[in-house]
Parts: structure tokens; C-alpha cells; sequence
């Protein structure tokens, strides 16, 4: 009698085991289901679109250069076409009048005036940070001088080149002096108007130092004209370096613009694994190898990698700062913008539902 009412009492405890399972089990099936549908629920559009992109084919445009590689634009209804400009204005400009739907910039009066002006352009995602220990965008000095320019007070009077005033790279290095105490009116600020010929002006020592950009930093280190010099996450540490920006032509065309910034985090996403997690790096180098104007493979296993957040979101803070540096210096028509005012995450909010968090 007694082995019988252990024996039941046993089958009672498996079957409240199994009842207490099997909905978990069961749950966690739902959630997978969930998940899958997620992925897989939104469909090509009904006709295929073109979509002018602005950009330099640069290798932080990898999330423009990946995807169409890789067919994502394209399974999505989507065809890119590339446009180059010579400036960012002539960018901006074409934005404004809906000539070109997406681009790919930096900060400047010019951008921040045109948002005063009501032309709806919008930042809407990362396209460049520096990683910490790893700036790809920074302050480099010449070889030569890198035991007498030991800190920021000795670039006291310097020569030192930007490619442009009133956008970034002037930004860039007045944070730099700034940790000395100084502005760029403290040092003899050179305007040479292309990376490769402020590598050049590092070269025959025209420059004592400049703001440069990979892969030129690759190069100069290789080749024995620069020291890389101080890591940018001292001086800059918020810097949203790189931007991508949507325009009239395709805000108003809201289903193409959520499947554009799909693709778009998705091919960052892969970059991501490539060069941080040494996932399919090979494929990848392969791709921006053909794609963007740096074909040498070698120089990306060289290179400090751009900082692409894989779910897209830009450093607000940084852009914050960029606001503030111009309207101190007057050079926005007007002191009423904000981060609310620049920055539109709905995009990348709707790309992360779609492909979930990275």
C-alpha cells in the first residue's frame, strides 16, 4: 500500500513538472515565432525606387557601400544611385531642392542655416564616430617634431592645417586647443582643402601638424611623416564625426525611407562584425575594396576603423556641442535650434523593431 501511494505521489510531481514546462517551452517558441515574423514582415516595395545618395565612397559610407553589395537595398525595393559632390554645400544645396534624397556629411553652418531656413533636412543616423584608442579622425605632427610637441601648450603658434573653417575640422582642432587653453586663433591655421594634400604638407614640412583622416593616417604612419599624437576620446570624446542625413525627396516618401535605413543598419551591422568581431572580415574587405576609393586591401588591416554604431543612432551629445560652437561664434542665422530640432531617430527606431537590437 505504501509503494502505491509513493509510486502516485511520484507521477503527481512529473505531471505538475511537465505542466509547469510545457507552457514555457511553449513560450519560448511564441517568442521565436515572434521574432521570425518580425524579421521577415516587411515586404519589397510594390514598384522599385531610386534613391540618390550623396557620398564620397568613403569607407564610413560602408552602410551605403555593404548593402548594395550585398543586394539589401535592392531586396527591398530600392536602387541607389551614387552622386559625388565636390563640397558639402553643393550637398546641402541639393538636398534642400530635393535634387538628391540622402546624404552623406559633417556638420556645419551651412547644414544647421539651411534647418533655420525650414528646408526639412534631418540627421537621422550615425555615419562616422572615433572609437576609443582607435581614431580614425584626429590631430596628427610630424615625425620630427613629436618629441618637442609633447602637449597641448606647445602647439603654441604652430602651423597647422584643416580642410575647412566653419564645419567640423575646425571644431575638431579648436577641442584640441582647448585642452591647452587656446583657440585657432592661437596657432597659424592653414586651409589646404584635401586630406591628401595636408599629408603632403606634413611630408616636405610645410605644416607642423594637421587634421587628417583615414587612410592617410595609415599612410603617414607607414611611410614615417606623422606620429598619430594623442587619442581623440581625450580632447573630442563626444564627436559624431560623420553624419547621414535624409532630405525632402525622401521624408516624403516615408515607406522608402524606413527601408532605406533597414538596409542601412543592417549592412552596419555587418561592418560591425567585420571589424570588431573579426566576423566575415575577408567578405567585407572584399566589397569596400570594389566599392569605395580605397582599393588597397592591406591598408584595412593598417587603418584605425570609423566607429559605425550598429543600431544606427547618432551621438546626440556631440551634436549638441557642434550647435553650441557655432552659435557662440555667430554663425547661425538665428539661436533657436536644437537637438530636437536636427536629429530625427524615428528611422533607426523603426530599423532596430525590424532587425531587433544588435
Amino acid at each position: 500500500m505504501r509503494f502505491r501511494i509513493a509510486l502516485l505521489l511520484v507521477l503527481l510531481i512529473v505531471l505538475i513538472a511537465a505542466g509547469c514546462t510545457q507552457p514555457a517551452a511553449e513560450s519560448e517558441k511564441q517568442t521565436q515565432r515572434k521574432e521570425d515574423t518580425v524579421a521577415t514582415e516587411l515586404k519589397p516595395l510594390e514598384e522599385p525606387v531610386e534613391v540618390t545618395v550623396g557620398m564620397k565612397k568613403v569607407v564610413s559610407d560602408a552602410g551605403v557601400l555593404i548593402g548594395m553589395a550585398k543586394g539589401y537595398y535592392k531586396e527591398l525595393g530600392i536602387t541607389i544611385k551614387p552622386v559625388q559632390f565636390n563640397s558639402g554645400q553643393e550637398m546641402i544645396n541639393s538636398l534642400a531642392a530635393g535634387q538628391l534624397d540622402v546624404g552623406a556629411a559633417v556638420t556645419s553652418s551651412g547644414l544647421f542655416n539651411a534647418m533655420l531656413r525650414g528646408i526639412p533636412i534631418k540627421i537621422v543616423a550615425d555615419k562616422g564616430v572615433n572609437v576609443k584608442g582607435q581614431g580614425y579622425y584626429r590631430l596628427v605632427i610630424r615625425k620630427d617634431l613629436a618629441e618637442e610637441i609633447e602637449g597641448y601648450k606647445d602647439l603654441k603658434g604652430r602651423k597647422l592645417g584643416i580642410v575647412a573653417t566653419a564645419s567640423l575640422d575646425e571644431i575638431a582642432l579648436d577641442r584640441v586647443l582647448n585642452m591647452g587653453g587656446m583657440t585657432t586663433k592661437d596657432v597659424d591655421l592653414q586651409v589646404i582643402r584635401s586630406f591628401p594634400d595636408i599629408l603632403a604638407a606634413l611630408s616636405n614640412g610645410s605644416i607642423d601638424g594637421g587634421m587628417l583622416i583615414e587612410p592617410f593616417i595609415a599612410k603617414g604612419v607607414e611611410k614615417g611623416i606623422i606620429d598619430t599624437w594623442k587619442d581623440p576620446s581625450e580632447y573630442d570624446p563626444h564627436a559624431q564625426t560623420a553624419l547621414l542625413l535624409y532630405g525632402p525627396g525622401i521624408m516624403e516618401k516615408p515607406e522608402v525611407a524606413k527601408r532605406f535605413m533597414v538596409a542601412y543598419v543592417k549592412s552596419l551591422r555587418d561592418y560591425n562584425d567585420a571589424f570588431f568581431k573579426n566576423k566575415n572580415k575577408k567578405e567585407v574587405i572584399d566589397i569596400l575594396a570594389e566599392m569605395s576609393i580605397i582599393k588597397d586591401k592591406d591598408l584595412y588591416y593598417k587603418m584605425f576603423p570609423a566607429g559605425l554604431n550598429p543600431n544606427g543612432y547618432v551621438r546626440e551629445k556631440g551634436i549638441e556641442l557642434d550647435l553650441e560652437w557655432y552659435k557662440a561664434r555667430g554663425l547661425l542665422k538665428g539661436n533657436s535650434l536644437t537637438v530636437e530640432d536636427v536629429v530625427d531617430s524615428s528611422y533607426v527606431e523603426f530599423a532596430n523593431k525590424i532587425l531587433g537590437e544588435y
